[in-house]
């Protein structure tokens, strides 16, 4: 796992001027709205990112950039907040690329305030029967096996697997979907066999992950782009007895912030930033029904008991 570094603008200059003529590739993708632009010299992420994305119009001026270059060096990454520009070098992994990029416009939308402000979850959101459902949980702990579950059960669609922008407008909390096709993990068909069809015809990167259209497995119609949150299922894994039980606001936010929110890919932590994402997840934590499923049970079973709080 990478460490991100807090950069100035004069250094993002240098590193702008110093690799330029090692860029091959630039592509732009509309994430909820954003313009977030990639350059890079790597062909592997150029046709991901393409398969990963929605594509957006190019006159449109990038809210935020990626670059990712190879200088022959460790991996490092920069980021620069002002112009929100990050630099990955060294990583032969695709995941980095599109997790910076769902950050860096998740750090857009903190500081652009407005009435009905957006911000980015670290999470799964799925919708069953026209309500929405988020799984939020610190990794290793199941969150992509459950959230793939999920969508073998009649009348759910996906909208994210990994990490959804919401807006709060009254008392409704609105999820939009961030990606086009997801980036799943291969080992997910020896879980569920539902997506075996898709595994053995996909090339998959060194992390054994590949882009995928999921409608392949759950059906053309079993996607959309938002949904109205009503609950968010937190996951855990240790000896606690009780294998799931409800919470209030408080205890899922003290939750979500002994877990530093769920979110590895936070480029700027700071007292300032965390209290903006307090307030959020507060705002977000009293619309909505909270509950805690402990993981520590075989998958099937884990599986069964979200399924009850879904359908409930």
């Amino acid at each position: 796992m990478y460490e991100a570094e807090e950069i100035y603008p004069d250094k993002k200059d240098q590193f702008i001027e110093e690799f330029k003529d090692k860029i091959l590739y630039e592509r732009k993708a509309d994430i909820t709205g954003m313009c977030i632009k990639l350059l890079t010299d790597n062909h592997t992420f150029k046709d991901m990112w393409e398969d990963n994305f929605k594509h957006m119009l190019e006159y449109i001026r990038p809210h935020g950039r990626i670059f990712a270059l190879n200088n022959g060096k460790e991996l490092k990454v920069f980021y620069e907040p002002i112009s929100k520009t990050c630099f990955i070098f060294n990583s032969k992994y695709y995941g980095y690329v599109k997790s910076l990029a769902l950050a860096v416009a998740g750090d857009f939308l903190e500081e652009y305030y407005s009435i009905h402000s957006r911000y980015s979850v670290h999470g799964a959101a799925i919708d069953y029967n026209g309500n929405g459902v988020s799984l939020i949980a610190p990794s290793g702990t199941g969150k992509t096996t459950h959230s793939y579950g999920l969508l073998l059960l009649k009348n759910t669609k996906l909208i994210a697997d990994d990490w959804y922008y919401t807006q709060i407008l009254g008392d409704s909390v609105v999820a939009r979907a961030s990606e086009k096709n997801c980036y799943i993990r291969k080992d997910i068909a020896s879980i569920y066999p539902e997506f075996q069809k898709i595994i053995k015809n996909v090339e998959f990167d060194t992390r054994q992950r590949a882009v995928i259209d999921i409608s392949w497995v759950i059906g053309k119609t079993r996607t959309k782009d938002e949904t109205t949150m009503k609950k968010v299922i937190f996951l855990k894994r240790d000896d606690e007895k009780e294998l799931y039980y409800e919470m209030n606001w408080k205890e899922a936010l003290d939750y979500l912030l002994k877990n530093d929110f769920c979110n590895p890919h936070q480029l700027v932590k700071n007292e300032r930033k965390t209290r903006i994402r307090k307030e959020f997840f507060k705002s977000y934590f009293k619309l909505v029904d909270l509950y805690m499923v402990n993981t520590k049970t075989p998958p099937k079973e884990t599986q069964e008991n979200i399924r009850k709080i879904v359908t409930s």
